[in-house]
């Protein structure tokens, strides 16, 4: 009880601060992919978790990534957030960053993570970052163009307000429904077992196409840039299914590593 009251206040708590548009998802949307994760994880899977993240759960953990790679020491993180595949190209045909990418760097910290021969610390710090990488690159526009940053560089106008493309799908379409990730987590998981083992299958390299699949969806925008619910209704199964999708595929990932 003590532990899910530690959880609790700082979910809450990390829910109010601010958030920025250089994150896959929102808080919001990371904490409901570990949430679904954690549904979906074997008890030997589950109890390697808790063991390596500590008093941490593995939903706040989701979010860590983001919270250190302004610090010097995760500084050569910055660019596994995200990954460049231009249209019509795969991730095999395209030029990649000599710095790595969301792809490259799940592949081989997963790799690393099986190994078993890893420090307590590189444990954890490996672990935290592929859950959450995972869950970047499930939000489209982390596969991007090469064009506007991912759609930062789209300046649109939501509900009125100042915001940008990114920021729309990371954030805003989640955060304007004004669930708790609890809600979401109840609302989503409705998938049958069918659809789970469907979708625990393929590489990361196939999960990344995935993304760019939406990208004429996701770049129909009115003349004004003026953005709201009809956009939202529109594309929100989208967010829906990558949230899911995020979620169970951490856990079928956590799953052959440790279940």
């Amino acid at each position: 009880m003590r532990k899910l009251i530690f959880v609790a206040s700082i979910f809450f708590l990390q829910l109010g601060m601010l958030y920025t548009s250089a994150n896959g998802w929102g808080r919001t949307g990371h904490f409901i992919t570990g949430e679904i994760a954690g549904l979906y994880l074997t008890d030997e899977a589950k109890d390697a978790v808790d063991r390596i993240l500590g008093e941490t759960s593995l939903t706040v953990s989701t979010v860590w990534m983001d919270e250190v790679r302004s610090r010097d020491e995760y500084s050569y993180t910055r660019d596994w957030h995200w990954v460049t595949i231009p249209d019509g190209m795969t991730y095999e045909e395209s030029e990649k960053n000599p710095n790595g990418d969301v792809v490259e760097a799940i592949d081989r910290l997963v790799s690393k993570l099986k190994s078993g021969n890893l420090s307590e610390k590189d444990e954890r710090d490996f672990l935290r970052m592929v859950i959450h990488m995972i869950g970047d690159m499930h939000q489209p526009l982390h596969v991007g163009r090469g064009d506007d940053r991912g759609g930062n560089d789209v300046r649109v106008q939501w509900m009125g307000r100042n915001s940008n493309l990114h920021r729309v799908w990371d954030t805003n379409m989640i955060e304007s429904y004004g669930l708790t990730t609890q809600q979401w987590t109840e609302a989503l998981n409705i998938i049958t077992p069918e659809t789970v083992q469907k979708w625990q299958s393929g590489t990361v390299q196939d999960w990344a196409h995935e993304s760019m699949q939406y990208r004429d969806a996701i770049y129909d925008l009115p003349e004004s840039m003026e953005l709201g619910w009809e956009y939202r209704n529109k594309n929100f199964h989208v967010v829906e299914k990558r949230l899911l999708q995020a979620g169970v595929r951490i856990a079928y990932v956590l799953n052959k590593i440790y279940g």
